[in-house]
């Protein structure tokens, strides 16, 4: 696992306390250089160890810049970073999850009223202290404590996105230990959910010490925090990872159990206790002729409320019975008369009367996606040229590739939106780009709704594209309401072909807004517009629920990237397994379909 990550976000904290501390232009020129080392497609440890002068080839990468990477690789410090902490000893991550608080405001509210963290912003609020500040009012004071809540229920829990990368790296680092017979994660993240409380790994084996030793050497971890015989915990990129070994023929028992979620397990649980079966994470056991049948309900008293592991030991006596089921977890759910059960339906949302009556749906696959069909370039605020990010198309196997910049319009700063005269202009670079590459690329844009549901680009330059995404990007604090008006008439409007990212949220960072789902699905369906799952993992937006709605109500799926870089194109596999937690199919996938059939959807 390469450290980009990790040292573009040393980066993005050093261009924050440049702000917070009133440095002008500084804070710009260290953020594009994240992205850039962030979206390198070379390990920036390896550029590192080669020199300055290496590091510095990334694009918007400088002299001074790559001086303080080789030093952090070299040193696991940045003085100046270190010197800037101790000018400004703020929780800055913690601080600018409350929406509304950038880095220039936690500089301000350090230097006047000594803020730190979210318990001094939460009590310089309540106290009225903040409208005293200059600069600062009574709004703004309301607004700051009305999503301080949101900010920390965000800091509890980690972005998948964030999570995942972890979790893989730990999978194929223990698959490769001679002992192990078989790994898996478990838990929300298996189950794919937005956000997790940490990461759970089961393994299968007949050893256990060396397993764990292995574990707790693992490169990626940075620090221990137990180990045991058969368990083990240690926290790696700022997320505990907690591992526990069980033996080969329970493996399966222990998966379904784990992988949760605990209504999903508790429903399962209690279909064996109507057929005289106890299921446990050791197995499922035929307990007719046990003097201590199972009764009541089958809620475990120690796992955790989303199934992401929870410590749920039970005693050895626990394995009583004939054991009928429990080497693979098919076998568990094929011995309770049901169909398998994707992990990422295992939210007790009718998947168990589905599995025992064949009427799962067939969920639609990574890769079932022939396309893309929203992405950005250099022309707005993307960091590659269309051909670059075409090229990347091709290079996965993609049958055509669709350019979507920003328009101008509500949510735009920094001039990064396309106007009608440009995006004329656009039209003739991307048939250009189109000869030098082996992909059909075809042209859209990302029109902005504005509050009322009106787009931001004039109808006769919308008429003239292949594909109109149409995504809020302002005025995200509606009312349920006016939300819900706003994106029924963006679905209604005759240009509009996707709604993309629908609600705004950003995970972690801003609630976004809270439309009646049902309503703009069945609008969407009416108008034959595609409601898009935003890959994204800041995003992951719509979420699981609005794609069921979606679904049910009879309207199209775009599962899109909203790529920035060509790495961004992989995120795709987040915005599919959205989608299934959706319950989506492939057929419900607009851009799992050909070319021939995407352009009879969009005409």
């Amino acid at each position: 696992m390469s450290r980009n990550d990790e040292v573009a976000t040393r980066l993005e904290e050093f261009a924050d306390l440049l702000e917070a501390t009133g440095v002008e232009y500084k804070p710009t020129a260290y953020r594009r250089a994240a992205e850039n080392v962030r979206d390198h497609p070379a390990p920036i440890e390896g550029l590192a160890a080669e020199g300055e002068d290496a590091v510095a080839e990334i694009d918007r990468v400088g002299d001074a810049i790559a001086a303080k990477i080789v030093e952090y690789v070299e040193t696991g410090d940045m003085e100046e970073l270190t010197g800037l902490r101790e000018e400004l000893p703020v929780d800055m991550a913690g601080l600018t999850a409350v929406e509304g608080v950038g880095p220039k405001t936690v500089g301000s509210l350090y230097d006047a009223l000594g803020v730190t963290d979210l318990d001094e912003l939460e009590a310089a609020a309540e106290a009225g202290e903040i409208q005293t500040v200059s600069g600062f009012g009574a709004k703004t004071e309301e607004n700051i404590l009305d999503n301080i809540p949101f900010a920390r229920e965000s800091r509890e829990r980690t972005r998948l996105g964030d999570a995942r990368p972890v979790a893989d790296d730990a999978l194929a680092y223990l698959a490769d230990r001679d002992a192990v017979e078989s790994v898996e994660v478990c838990g929300s993240i298996r189950r794919w959910r937005a956000t997790i409380g940490d990461i759970d790994l089961l393994v299968a084996s007949e050893a256990r010490e060396p397993i764990v030793e292995a574990f707790t050497d693992w490169p990626a971890a940075d620090a221990t925090i137990e180990a045991g015989t058969g368990k083990a915990s240690v926290r790696a990129d700022g997320t505990r990872v907690d591992l526990r070994i069980v033996d080969p023929d329970e493996f399966g028992a222990a998966l379904q159990y784990f992988t949760g979620s605990r209504a999903h397990n508790v429903a399962v649980r209690n279909r064996a206790i109507d057929r005289d079966l106890k299921l446990n994470e050791y197995g499922l056991f035929d307990v007719r002729d046990v003097d201590e049948e199972p009764s009541g309900d089958a809620e475990p008293e120690d796992e955790a409320d989303d199934g992401e592991g929870g410590d749920a030991a039970e005693p050895d006596s626990t394995r009583v019975g004939e054991r009928v089921a429990g080497e693979s977890e098919d076998g568990v759910y094929r011995a309770l008369d049901m169909d398998p059960v994707p992990p990422e339906l295992r939210e007790d949302r009718g998947e168990v009367a589905a599995a025992a009556e064949g009427r799962l749906p067939s969920l639609v696959e990574p890769g079932d996606l022939r396309g893309d069909l929203h992405t950005h370039t250099d022309w707005s605020d993307g960091g590659f040229s269309i051909a670059e990010m075409a090229a990347a198309a091709a290079e996965r196997g993609y049958d055509y590739h669709v350019v979507t910049d920003h328009a101008t319009g509500p949510g735009m700063v920094g001039g990064v939106g396309l106007d009608e005269a440009a995006v004329e202009e656009q039209a003739a670079a991307i048939a250009e780009a189109a000869d030098e590459v082996d992909v059909p690329i075809l042209h859209g844009i990302e029109a902005n709704v504005d509050a009322d549901g009106g787009l931001s680009t004039d109808d006769e330059t919308l008429a003239a594209l292949d594909l109109v995404v149409a995504s809020p990007h302002a005025a995200l604090g509606q009312d349920g309401d006016a939300a819900t008006e706003r994106l029924v008439r963006a679905v209604e409007h005759p240009h509009v072909d996707v709604l993309g990212h629908p609600t705004g949220r950003l995970i972690n960072g801003r609630p976004g807004l809270d439309p009646d789902v049902e309503a703009v699905a069945e609008a969407a369906a009416a108008s034959g517009t595609a409601i898009e799952v935003n890959a994204n993992p800041a995003r992951l937006d719509a979420d699981g629920e609005f794609v069921r709605a979606a679904v049910e109500a009879g309207a199209t799926i775009a599962v899109n990237t909203d790529a920035h870089a060509p790495r961004e194109l992989d995120n795709a596999r987040y915005g599919i397994h959205t989608a299934r937690r959706g319950w989506a199919e492939t057929a419900d996938v607009l851009n799992a379909r050909s070319l021939d059939g995407l352009r009879s959807f969009l005409s």
